[in-house]
Formats: C-alpha cells, sequence, structure tokens
C-alpha cells in the first residue's frame, strides 16, 4: 500500500541522527525528515535514564518502512533502536510530492 506514513526514530547523536538521514535520502527511502533535540527517560536494563536523544521524523510511503527499518538497524549505535511506523494523512499536493521523491 502507497499511504503515507511518519516513521520515528531515536538516536544518540545529532551526527548520528544526519547520518542516517543522509543515507535513507541517498537510498531514496524518505523524501525528507526533521530532526529534534529530545530529553528521553526510560527504562534501560533495570534502571531508569535520563538522557538526552535526536528524533528524527522521516517522511515516505508505507512500503518503504520495511527498507527504512533494516537500514536503520544495520547504521544505529542502538542496541535496540526505536523505529516507529506512524501512519498519517496530509493534503493530495504534499503526498504527491513526497512520492514524486522516492520514486
Amino acid at each position: 500500500m502507497n499511504d503515507l506514513i511518519f516513521i520515528y526514530i531515536t538516536n544518540p547523536t545529532k551526527e548520528e541522527a544526519k547520518k542516517i538521514a543522509k543515507h535513507l535520502l541517498d537510498e531514496k527511502l524518505i523524501a525528507c525528515c526533521n530532526i529534534f533535540s529530545s530529553n528521553s527517560l526510560y527504562f534501560w536494563e533495570g534502571e531508569i535514564k535520563d538522557e538526552n536523544e535526536f528524533v528524527l521524523i522521516c517522511k515516505t510511503t508505507d512500503d518503504k518502512f520495511e527498507h527504512v527499518e533494516k537500514e536503520v538497524k544495520t547504521i544505529s549505535s542502538y542496541d535496540v533502536p526505536c523505529i516507529v511506523r506512524i501512519p498519517v494523512s496530509s493534503n493530495k499536493k504534499y503526498f504527491d510530492w513526497i512520492k514524486k521523491e522516492i520514486e
């Protein structure tokens, strides 16, 4: 299916976030992405962690998700990378642009 999705990916550094974003763009798996600084609290190995992370919001189509997931897993330095598919709706012109950029 060619539905629009956002893929939410967390990264330990801005450099790693940019590296992943540029790779996914080069491979035509995403049309664009945003990078946000975030403070994250989470359980890891029985402890609560309080860390700064960098979140990628990647825009693509649903049929690209598994390939994006595979690529991120090979690049990410995290043992368990956060790679979350989020279905979204958009205006037709924006969706058409997304599809054109990842053909």
